[in-house]
């Protein structure tokens, strides 16, 4: 399909174990910590695992349930 994306995923318990609260999330820091290789298409959070800490995401991409979650510990998903 020409129109596939590929995004580079990032689940909630990534953030939660390699993160302190109050950290600023986006893709550059994903790459930089080695959580992901590269950007590809984007880089989309998914609702994997927990998340009790309020983190700023940046990423391009957020399924419902992971934008929820991270709301709902008064963190901030921003889509790029």
């Amino acid at each position: 399909n020409i129109n596939h994306k590929e995004f580079a995923i990032v689940n909630l318990d990534d953030l939660e174990r390699l993160f302190e609260a109050g950290a600023e999330i986006n893709p550059e820091v994903l790459i930089a910590k080695g959580i992901i290789p590269g950007i590809r298409d984007g880089v989309k959070i998914l609702a994997f695992g927990t998340l009790n800490k309020k983190l700023k995401v940046s990423a391009h991409k957020f399924s419902k349930a992971a934008q929820a979650a991270i709301e709902k510990v008064g963190g901030e998903g921003t889509v790029l």
